[in-house]
Order: structure tokens, then C-alpha cells, then sequence
């Protein structure tokens, strides 16, 4: 009886393996800290727990084709020099600005992109897919939640119309003569989708081999949770509706919804299964083929040695920027205000506490004029920005969906032409919630905009941008969230309002902050504007 053994590794495999190892763990050392935070966010998140099996999954994929793998001839790429470095960048950039998302998808990236510059293209295209279903393990998406609650209340609310059933919406609450409801996070369908087009994506690789049915049954993983999970919204509520809001409230709605999810994806897989196509046959590679292309003990150093020196490159910048970091702490001086304007001190507009989290100073004040209610004004400034500490961030907002104090009615983008500029502002109408204290009825109408570095925005990515850029070249980082809020009142009395504050005082504002990036916290002289709040709404 023989014994047959597996072959050995071609010598060109043996000498090009080293190089790959020594960058693919290089960068798992040197971004460690990317990682882990990607780690932390499976760990808390429900969204994104599914990618605890993706490396996992990608290693098993590429397993799978070891075979083919052993026939390939590794030849290390200097070409992918180029696209390394702009995942660096990415990462710098990321980095600078502390967006997750950013740091994350260049790690990956990074890791990816190792394969092709130490082993080369042919190689890499052979495992294509398990490379790139690693992109999957980067948390990213939830900046479409909201307009995914948005869709999930449009579709709500039309459907229990269509029923017979009477509905008044304001945002995304909703009133129907059985109750109250609300679109919230988990009612968003991000997490069903995010699972759906993971689990689609594997199932389409593994079952088809045309490129045209896997993208088609992609696309339904797509489409069937956005739909299911907008019936399931729709069915809970009914269930509430007809049995007296005794099934489907609280937690067991979230039940019911896995529950409804899981006979979707069963019922999407059996469907799919039914279009299968048999395994290709394994590409094979002559021995005429492997001859032909040698690969030598220079090239597999050079590849590898110029990669460990780009990925060297972000924290060589970082280190530099560090060394010209201010380590003060900001301090917020009382500007001088507008004619006809005083500070109230006494009982005045409604408390608003937006949800900013971290600042390096905050203050909170209520002003007067002789016309009519007052307006507030609320300051959140940030120094020396950090993953825990930042001006933009999905937990920062002018107020959280969880909130019981207020609530978001309506939201949109303006401009406000002042005498010497024109500012960028969102507006937004916030009615009380059962925490608030607040009269049944009232509103408040609130104006926001971001101050960095001098420059004002509206944009969150415009604003995590040009302060990524401030802090690359030296100018620091300091910025700023302002929110204005006022009685709604009538008509536009709120908003006419706020436009005379701003008329008035928009100038001495954007001067007092000039002042507090310019000055060291020790020489501070002039009195604050304001003592600190915490924002906890």
C-alpha cells in the first residue's frame, strides 16, 4: 500500500511566504489599536456582532482553494506601493479627524493589499473574494440610520392609512386612536440588512458561478430585508393595535421581529437554492506555466521592505504633530453683546441639553432683548479631539432618539445672510417629551452650525474634513458646536427671532472664540461666558 503525500511547497512559495508574514502581522502590530476598536464595537453592538465569523469565514474560503493556491507562482508586485499608500493616507487622515470608520476600512485595506504586493496579482485574483469579504468585519453603515427610520415611519404610517386605521404623525412618532409608537434605532432595519447582505453575499459565491446570478441574488439581499423589515414594523403595530396593546410592546417586539426575520431569510435561501448552479471546474496550471515565471530572493525582500516603510509613514506624521500639540485647556470668554441684548438670569426659555459628549468646555446661557422671549444659547468646544472626545461622532447630536426630554419633529438646512457673511445652519423643531417639564403643545425651534477653526459649517463631513486638515498642517483642532433655540411661537416668530440674535451678536460670538483658540487657559483674564453643563439630555 503507498502513502501519498502532500506535496511540498514550490521554492518560489517558500521564499515569497516570509516577506507576506512579516508585513501582514507588521500591520496587525503597528495598527493594533484600530483593531481592538473594531473588537470593542462587535462586542457592544448588535448591528455588527455578525462580524465575529468573518475572518473566520475568509480563512476557510481560502482554505478551500489551497489546492489551486500551491500551483500559483507567488510574485511579489511593487505596483501596489500605490494603492498602499493611499489606504496610509486614509488612515492618517482617519486618524486625525477620529473617524472609526476610516481607520477601520484602511486597516483592512492594508491587510488586503499585502497579498498582491508580496505574493502578487494572479494570486491575489484567485482568492478575490474571501479578500475582499473581509471588508465586512468593518463596522460602518450607521450613518444610514436615520434615513432607514425615516423610510421604516413613511411606510409605517402609509400602510396603517391604507388599513382604515387614522394616523397623525409628527417626525418619526406617531399617533393611532389604540396608542402612541415611535421609530427608533432598532426599528431602522439596519441590523437585519447588514446580517442579510453578509449572509446573501457568501451564499451567492458559493452557490453560483455567473457573475450575473450572484449580483442578482446580492441585490434581493439587499432589497428583501429593507421591505421585510418595513412589514414587520407595519405588523407590529397592528398587533398592537387590535389586541389592545397587550402583544408586540416593549421587548417582545424585538422578539418578533428576529423571529419574522429568520423565516425571511429561510424563505430567501430556499428560493435561491432553487437557482444553484454545480462547482467549476478547478483551474489548473501547467508545469510549462510554472517555468515560465521565477521569481528570486531580491524581488520578495524589495516589495515587502518598501511596504513596512509606508506603513511607518502615519506615525512618523503623527509623532511630529504631537510635539506642537497645545495641552491648555480652553476657556470661553463673555463677548460683548449686541445693542438692546442682556443676559437672563431669572426663569426663560426651556432647558435644552443637546447630547455632545466630552467637550473640553461647554457653557449654556439665555439672553433677552426687549421685544420678545429669550433666546438660549449652548457652546460645546473641543481640543485636542480623540476617539472618546470629538466634535463629530454618531453619539453627538442635538438630540438622541432615546431622549424623554425632546424629541425631533422636523429638521432642515438654511442660510442666514448676515452683513458681512452667511452662515450655514441646520434647523430643527423639537416638541417636549414626558421627562421635559414642559406645557403639551409647545414647541421649541432650534438653529445649529460648527465653528472650526474659525470657518463655520453645517456638513459633518465637511467639518471632520477640514479638521483632519487643520490638524495635518499644524493649525490645531479646535472647534466648536453652537445651537440657538427659541420658543417656536406663531408662524416664524422663532425663526425671526434667532435671526435677530444672530444679526446682533454673530460677530462678537465668532470673536469671543477666536480669542479662546488664540489664548492660553493661564492668562485667561476676561470673565468666562458661562460656568459648565453637563449635556445629558
Amino acid at each position: 500500500m503507498s502513502i501519498h503525500k502532500r506535496p511540498a511547497l514550490s521554492a518560489e512559495w517558500r521564499r515569497a511566504l516570509p516577506g507576506f508574514f512579516l508585513v501582514f502581522l507588521t500591520v496587525l502590530l503597528v495598527y493594533r489599536q484600530t483593531g481592538l476598536a473594531m473588537v470593542e464595537i462587535w462586542e457592544r453592538s448588535e448591528t455588527f456582532a455578525h462580524a465575529f465569523v468573518v475572518p473566520p469565514i475568509s480563512l476557510w474560503l481560502i482554505w478551500r482553494q489551497r489546492a489551486q493556491l500551491a500551483m500559483q507562482v507567488p510574485t511579489p508586485s511593487t505596483v501596489f506601493l500605490l494603492p498602499l499608500a493611499a489606504a496610509a493616507v486614509l488612515w492618517l487622515l482617519g486618524d486625525l479627524a477620529a473617524v472609526n470608520a476610516a481607520t477601520q476600512l484602511a486597516l483592512v485595506a492594508m491587510l488586503v493589499l499585502s497579498v498582491p504586493l508580496c505574493l502578487g496579482w494572479p494570486v491575489a485574483k484567485s482568492i478575490a473574494f474571501p479578500l475582499g469579504f473581509l471588508f465586512f468585519a468593518v463596522p460602518i453603515g450607521e450613518f444610514m440610520m436615520p434615513q432607514f427610520m425615516e423610510w421604516t415611519a413613511d411606510f409605517t404610517v402609509t400602510a396603517l392609512r391604507l388599513s382604515g386605521i387614522p394616523v397623525y404623525r409628527e417626525g418619526l412618532q406617531f399617533i393611532i386612536p389604540s396608542g402612541n409608537w415611535s421609530v427608533v434605532e432598532a426599528c431602522s432595519g439596519i441590523r437585519y440588512l447588514m446580517a442579510s447582505v453578509m449572509v446573501g453575499t457568501l451564499f451567492a459565491y458559493l452557490n453560483y458561478r455567473s457573475l450575473t446570478r450572484r449580483w442578482i441574488f446580492v441585490a434581493f439581499a439587499v432589497l428583501l430585508p429593507i421591505v421585510a423589515n418595513w412589514l414587520r414594523a407595519y405588523m407590529i403595530v397592528m398587533l398592537g393595535h387590535f389586541s389592545g396593546n397587550q402583544l408586540a410592546t416593549g421587548a417582545d417586539h424585538l422578539v418578533y421581529g428576529w423571529v419574522f426575520f429568520g423565516i425571511i431569510m429561510l424563505a430567501m435561501f430556499m428560493a435561491g437554492a432553487r437557482w444553484a448552479e454545480p462547482d467549476a471546474q478547478a483551474d489548473t496550471v501547467s508545469m510549462n506555466q510554472l517555468a515560465a515565471t521565477k521569481n528570486s530572493a531580491r524581488s520578495n525582500l524589495i516589495a515587502p521592505v518598501l511596504g513596512l516603510a509606508l506603513m511607518a509613514g502615519p506615525w512618523l506624521v503623527l509623532a511630529q504633530l504631537e510635539r506642537v500639540q497645545r495641552t491648555d485647556t480652553p476657556t470661553l470668554f463673555l463677548p460683548a453683546l449686541g445693542s438692546g441684548w442682556t443676559l437672563q438670569t431669572g426663569a426663560g426659555v426651556a432647558r435644552l441639553n443637546p447630547a455632545f459628549e466630552a467637550p473640553s468646555a461647554t457653557v449654556q446661557a439665555s439672553y433677552r432683548d426687549s421685544l420678545g422671549s429669550p433666546v438660549g444659547l449652548y457652546i460645546a468646544y473641543y481640543r485636542n479631539q480623540s476617539y472618546s472626545s470629538k466634535l463629530i461622532s454618531s453619539s453627538n447630536d442635538l438630540v438622541n432618539s432615546q431622549s424623554k426630554h425632546w424629541s425631533r419633529v422636523e429638521q432642515s438646512a438654511r442660510t442666514l445672510a448676515l452683513a458681512d457673511t452667511a452662515l450655514p445652519l441646520r434647523s430643527a423643531v423639537l416638541v417636549p417629551g414626558p421627562a421635559s417639564g414642559e406645557a403639551v403643545g409647545s414647541r421649541l425651534v432650534a438653529w445649529q452650525l460648527y465653528w472650526i477653526n474659525g470657518r463655520v459649517l453645517s456638513s459633518d463631513w465637511q467639518a471632520k474634513l477640514l479638521g483632519a486638515v487643520y490638524k495635518l498642517i499644524g493649525a490645531g483642532d479646535d472647534a466648536a458646536v453652537l445651537v440657538f433655540y427659541t420658543d417656536k411661537g406663531d408662524a416664524s416668530q422663532g425663526e425671526q427671532r434667532l435671526a435677530k440674535y444672530l444679526q446682533d451678536n454673530w460677530l462678537a460670538l465668532d470673536r469671543a472664540l477666536q480669542k479662546t483658540r488664540a489664548e492660553q487657559a493661564a492668562s485667561a483674564s476676561s470673565p468666562a461666558l458661562g460656568s459648565a453643563v453637563t449635556s445629558n439630555n
